[in-house]
């Protein structure tokens, strides 16, 4: 069945992203607000081998970005895994895959909006989130090319606090080349959970593959922007990692709410404090920008398909955007950051991103030679290192994300049924 028949509409996006462009939505995506504060997470659970755990995330996220590529050059539509499930496993796998992402995602665009209003009026942080979604979803609205301009200005601000960062630290007389060393307090379960929470900052790339629709000679340009993406990110955080170790060490990581701007304070420049602050905000209006990108994509391919309502698959006759479905996770997204706090609860989120993946990487699986598969190490590797992040995150966010795939599941069995049921 084509596209077109199966959402009932003709209306499609328009290709304006090259490979600049598609390069800096995954920047934005992956360089957000997480490398201000995952770090210290992760050092809590894996010690003096938070190293290691980001060498195990970046090695998934490899797998999971290489099987992401070859499925997107081949069907270059909006959706991602949503679509390459439903085209390589089938409609119930697909579906899982866009339930898990559009829900989850979208309570992360609320918590992300929740971080600039605390990094920018904590004592209005409800009040500024909205605002912040408010101008983002309007951005979105104006075009992707809009976006991506914009986007390209927060990257730049971005990697430019974050390029002072590791030269105050590493500069610093209190910088140790030994606190990298790895110590007794480093446990296995420890760094695969440092790896699980680590992941999630090299995610982002998925985003050029939601854009499949929007990018030009999507074939060519989205095998080369992921990749590319990926290892700018790999550097950038490896970077960071290493000169805040150096001056913080392990522990000290481990108990700072805001590593960053402690780091440099140690080494010795105070006056970088405030920029390191804003520049938190900024990227955490860059990933808000790009989660709303990505999830008002995928919730179009879900409603071309009727899994949501149809009227969400319309695209503006001149921005050529999902308008309606970027006005309604924008809504939705405003109401959450607005009247709940859902920073410290979206331990569901982080199950659903890597049964995502896991998805995308059975779906590359299958692929054949001739549609230019990986190698098979790639999606087992991808596969198997998803299952297991998963399974090592804490018990509430399994617990947390399983209940939400269930409910997904149960929804889909319910209206299958029904369709089946008037159509007998």
């Amino acid at each position: 069945m084509s596209q077109a028949s199966r959402g009932g509409t003709t209306a499609e996006l328009e290709r304006r992203l090259g490979v600049f462009d598609a390069v800096v939505v995954g920047l934005g995506s992956m360089i957000g607000a997480g490398v201000f504060a995952a770090l210290a997470p992760a050092a809590r659970a894996a010690g003096s081998g938070l190293l290691v755990g980001l060498a195990i995330a970046a090695v998934v996220a490899y797998c999971n970005a290489t099987s992401s590529a070859r499925l997107a050059a081949r069907y270059p539509r909006s959706g991602g895994t949503y679509v390459y499930g439903r085209e390589r496993l089938g409609a119930f796998w697909g579906y899982l895959a866009g339930w898990g992402f559009v829900v989850g995602k979208t309570a992360s665009c609320a918590a992300m909006a929740l971080t600039v209003g605390a990094y920018v009026w904590p004592e209005r942080a409800h009040a500024v989130a909205v605002a912040a979604v408010v101008v983002l979803t309007a951005v979105d609205y104006l075009g992707v090319r809009k976006a991506a301009w914009l986007t390209r200005v927060i990257v730049a601000v971005v990697l430019a606090v974050l390029a002072a960062v590791v030269v105050a630290c590493l500069t610093s007389a209190d910088a140790r080349a030994g606190r990298l060393g790895i110590g007794s307090d480093t446990s296995a379960g420890g760094v695969l959970r440092a790896a699980g929470l680590l992941f999630f900052a090299f995610a982002g790339y998925a985003r050029i593959a939601t854009l499949g629709e929007e990018v030009r000679d999507p074939a060519r340009t989205i095998p080369r922007a992921i990749p590319l993406a990926l290892g700018l990110t790999l550097v950038v955080y490896a970077a960071v990692a290493v000169s805040v170790l150096v001056v913080l060490g392990p522990g000290g990581l481990a108990g700072e709410s805001a590593p960053l701007a402690e780091a440099v304070r140690r080494a010795g420049v105070p006056g970088l404090v405030p920029v390191v602050r804003a520049g938190a905000a900024v990227a955490a209006l860059g990933s808000l920008l790009a989660l709303i990108l990505g999830v008002s994509r995928t919730t179009l391919a879900m409603a071309r398909d009727r899994h949501l309502p149809r009227a969400l698959s319309a695209v503006h006759p001149r921005h050529k955007v999902p308008h309606r479905a970027e006005l309604l996770v924008g809504a939705v997204v405003t109401v959450l950051a607005a009247t709940t706090d859902v920073r410290g609860a979206i331990g569901f989120s982080s199950f659903g991103v890597l049964a995502y993946y896991a998805v995308a990487n059975a779906s590359a699986w299958t692929l054949t030679e001739q549609e230019n598969r990986p190698p098979r190490a790639v999606p087992a590797v991808g596969l198997a290192g998803c299952l297991v992040l998963a399974f090592t995150l804490p018990v509430s966010s399994v617990a947390w994300g399983a209940a939400v795939l269930l409910l997904g599941a149960a929804a889909y069995g319910v209206r299958h049924a029904v369709t089946a049921g008037g159509t007998s």
